[in-house]
């Protein structure tokens, strides 16, 4: 195995999918009724999946919901779009249920 190979393997393994996950693919997070929203969609045969995650501090415990959605979009902005205003929605419908 190339050198090449063997990190996108190692970070592919880290991250837990398919594909390696950059820092650049990172968004600023956006804050939404005291929780805080961080899109962080992934590219996955040939298009960029919905991922990302809600955190809110309770109690003075941060606590991080991570979610992937199968909704997929050929550019990379669609995809933190929707990875936001899917997790507006998912606040709005669970609010803290979300860390139970």
């Amino acid at each position: 195995m190339a050198g090449g190979d063997r990190a996108m393997s190692f970070l592919s393994a880290l991250f837990g999918r398919g594909s390696a996950a950059s820092a650049e693919q990172v968004r600023e997070p956006v804050e939404y009724k005291g929780f805080v929203i961080r899109a962080a969609p992934y590219k996955e045969n040939g298009q960029y999946q919905t991922a990302g995650t809600i955190e809110r501090g309770i109690d003075g415990v941060r606590k991080e919901h991570r979610f992937v959605r199968a909704d997929a979009y050929a550019t990379y902005e669609d995809a933190v779009n929707f990875s936001i205003s899917k997790a507006r929605q998912m606040i709005d419908l669970q609010g803290d249920n979300l860390f139970q």
